[in-house]
Order: structure tokens, then sequence, then C-alpha cells
């Protein structure tokens, strides 16, 4: 594979699993150094073992706001620059809203809103002095049409696209990308609260998406001449809509 990111910095959060993990590993294979971001020190540190100094392990909860105010003060610390940055840490919340927890609302609410918000505004300042960086975001097909199975986490998604697209228009003139993309149902641990027969009716119609495949398009994204912008890719399976 060509090393198209040969000397950049990327660091992603929720990165130990799923599309973070996919992520990690598409760019690592195109040459860059990545901070890996998560919660969950025991696949933190065996990734970082495994994939060895390429990967600079970071274990945060980001839930924490102190702890999430010092992410990138310790990613420039442990990796000197900062030329991509994945916000990808989220959760999911999906049913009928009348039984879902407060709590678990505001859990996901504040990680799939308020920290990508807070991540964003933070990584923004050194990437606006270098006049150069890319910022991803993790989105859903859920931001772009009402799923009447999850209205609380497509909400969330629909908050966190109109950020992506706003900030976006603010921050172009600084030699900032930033884009979405926008997945319809990835295997991954987010899927554990769908209903069983649901999820296996999902994978025997083939209507799921791997996340290495949404790693690829994120690659593209990034691998663009800088005077090109890939706002928002929206990845669906074929068979999404049997």
């Amino acid at each position: 594979m060509s090393k198209a990111l040969a000397g950049k910095v990327a660091a992603i959060t929720g990165g130990a699993s799923g599309i973070g993990l996919a992520s990690l590993e598409a760019m690592l294979a195109a040459g860059a150094r990545v901070v890996l971001i998560d919660r969950d020190e025991a696949a933190v540190m065996a990734i970082a073992e495994q994939q060895g100094d390429a990967v600079i392990p970071l274990v945060i909860d980001l839930l924490d706001p102190q702890r999430c105010a010092q992410m990138v003060p310790q990613i420039l610390e442990k990796a000197g620059q900062l030329d991509i940055f994945h916000a990808n840490a989220g959760m999911y919340v999906g049913g009928d809203l009348v039984d879902a927890e407060p709590d678990a609302i505001d859990r996901m609410l504040n990680l799939n809103i308020n920290v990508v918000m807070k991540n964003v505004r933070d990584v923004l300042p050194h990437m606006i002095a270098r006049g150069t960086g890319d910022i991803i975001v993790t989105s859903s097909l859920a931001a772009h049409f009402p799923t009447p199975w999850e209205p609380v986490y497509a909400s969330s998604k629909w908050a966190i696209d109109c950020f992506v697209q706003t900030t976006r228009r603010q921050v172009f003139k600084h030699g900032i990308r930033m884009g979405a993309v926008s997945p319809g149902p990835v295997i991954t641990a987010l899927l554990a609260d769908w209903p069983a027969e649901k999820l296996q009716e999902a994978k025997e119609s083939g209507s799921l998406i791997e996340a290495s495949e949404v790693a690829d398009v994120i690659l593209f994204m990034l691998t663009r001449p800088r005077g090109v912008t890939i706002r928002d890719v929206v990845m669906l399976p074929t068979n999404f809509d049997l």
C-alpha cells in the first residue's frame, strides 16, 4: 500500500475497537503514527504492544471532563504534532424512547455530541497555527433520515452532522478540512443493543457493513488533494432496504 500518510500523526478516539480500530489499522498501513485514545486500558496496551512504536497509547475516559480537557496537551506531549483527528468515540441507545433510562440518555448525548464538540474545539488551535489539518467525525446513516427504532441515537447524530457541516465552513479558511463518514449498520459492539432477531435478520440478508469498509472510506477522504474536501460520505449495505 502507498504510504500516503507518511510523516503524519493521527489521533483516534474510541480507537480500541470497531470503526476506530479499523481506522487505526488503515492509517498505520498508510504510514501514519497514531495516538490510540480509549478508556479500555487493557485493549489499548494490547494493541500498542501488537502494533509497535507507530501506535502511541493514551488511556482516557472522555466522559471525565478533566481528563477530556487534557487530551490534546497529552497528544502533543507524546507525538509533537497532530495532523489528523478522528472523533470516533460514541455509544448507542436504541429502542422505544419510553424505555430509555435517563442516565443512559445523558451519557450518550454527552459522549456523542458534547465530547466531540469539545475535542474538536481543543484540536483547532494547533491545526490553525500550523495552517493545515484534517478532522473526520464518525456520524451515522441515522443522521440522514429518522430511524424509528433509535430516536435518541439518531438525534445525537443529526446534531453532530450539523456541527460538522457548520464548523467546516468556519475552518476551511485555515487550511483545515472537516468531514463526516455516515455508515449504515456496522458490525461492531454498538449493535449489542439491537434485538437478537433484528441482528440475525440483518446478518442473513447482507445488510451490515464491515468496519474495515468504513476505514477504507476514511482513508479515501484523508488522501484527496488538499484542494478537495469530502464533506460527507453516506455509505450503506447494498441490501439495506430489503
